[in-house]
């Protein structure tokens, strides 16, 4: 397992890094207002489609919840794009031994209230209009961990093309108030699956 490492130095530049290719990538960024509780954690639960998902995410992070981010990334990813380790990013290894300790790792995260855990649990990328949602059960031993003391959000995150050149990122974000722990891991997928089909309705009612 890879861990998120602590270097306010190369954290600012990754930071200022990020913020920039992501304003010079897309035409705007847009995202709903939500209540965030500051007493509590938030476990930010998002679809997986491309590249840009957790760097979308972060600026929306670094926007409206101001929580200190963490994100679950693959080994291999992790590897590869080895600075992602300084905003936060954590590694996970698909079927291995070391999974345990990365679920673990992200529950004890959450006993934090300055923190924010952002997980893909789909586990791989999938097209962004993707009709089913399946998760993978490893959130269930995050949730199941931290006992309930973080705020759950969901997030669908679409990319468009309109009039522009340049895509328009839309992040639509829920909180969520459902109870999941002790169940199957279907049930936090079907709540996660309205969201994301009322968040891709409104994403269709664009009137350009």
């Amino acid at each position: 397992m890879i861990r998120n490492q602590s270097n306010y130095f190369l954290n600012r530049i990754v930071h200022y890094y990020i913020k920039r290719i992501v304003k010079q990538e897309f035409h705007e960024l847009l995202f709903n207002e939500i209540t965030v509780d500051q007493d509590k954690s938030i476990l930010l639960i998002a679809n997986h489609f491309s590249f840009w998902d957790g760097l979308i995410l972060y600026c929306v992070n670094d926007l409206l919840l101001k929580k200190k981010l963490h994100v679950m990334i693959l080994e291999e990813t992790a590897r590869k794009e080895n600075f992602l380790k300084y905003v936060g990013a954590f590694s996970v290894k698909k079927d291995s031994k070391s999974i345990l300790q990365s679920l673990d790792y992200a529950a004890e995260l959450l006993a934090a209230p300055a923190n924010l855990v952002l997980m893909f649990p789909q586990g791989k990328l999938y097209a962004n209009f993707v009709t089913n949602i399946k998760f993978e059960k490893g959130v269930m031993r995050i949730i199941e961990k931290a006992q309930g003391n973080f705020q759950l959000l969901f997030a669908s995150t679409f990319i468009q093309y309109f009039k522009q050149k340049k895509p328009t990122a839309t992040v639509y974000l829920k909180n969520d108030t459902g109870y999941y722990s002790g169940k199957e891991v279907t049930a936090l997928q079907q709540a996660y699956q309205q969201h994301f089909e009322t968040s891709k309705a409104l994403q269709t009612e664009f009137d350009i």
